[in-house]
């Protein structure tokens, strides 16, 4: 006995798009001219319009204890991540804790199908970038956007002291 199995396939195509909406994220550690430097621990997240952490994207913190004991310890120097998300996290949290970044610019991709943005809902968000650095100081940046991406979108913010140039671009 044969059994032929049909299946339509119209209107499948129209609704899964072939390519994923991306958010590419350039942030900058300047190099600094002090003393004593510190890698800076980096908190990268989303906010929606009510200022609750939407999705957290990336935290940067040293992965390995010293004679000052281990690097979460230090965490909370990331005041507004650590009061708005960080203290409930248990970290490390796989895709999204790493460890310090060197002076650079850093470059970090995600698309609409990742679980950070999957289920983000349609709205008005903020990239907001924080960096805090011993024996150093704290720095907050914000690029505001929207979410869809109906079409390309692109923002920056430059920081002062702890944070170069952030930038965000949105492609749908």
């Amino acid at each position: 006995m044969r059994v032929t199995l049909t299946i339509a396939l119209s209107g499948l195509l129209a609704t899964s798009p072939a390519y994923a909406t991306t958010l590419d994220i350039n942030v900058e550690v300047p190099k600094l001219n002090v003393a004593e430097y510190h890698r800076p621990y980096v908190a990268i997240w989303l906010e929606g319009a009510d200022q609750k952490v939407a999705a957290n994207l990336s935290v940067w913190y040293q992965q390995t204890g010293n004679s000052e004991g281990h690097g979460t310890k230090w965490l909370p120097d990331l005041r507004q991540w650590w009061r708005k998300s960080g203290r409930t996290l248990e970290v490390p949290v796989d895709g999204v804790t790493g460890p310090t970044r060197p002076v650079g610019t850093h470059a970090l991709s995600f698309n609409d199908r990742q679980p950070a943005l999957k289920d983000l809902a349609p709205g008005n968000y903020t990239l907001v970038v924080e960096a805090a650095r011993e024996v150093g100081g704290r720095e907050l940046v914000k690029v505001p956007f929207s979410w869809p991406a109906k079409s390309a979108q692109n923002g920056s913010a430059q920081g002062s002291t702890e944070l170069g140039k952030v930038t965000l671009a949105i492609k749908p």
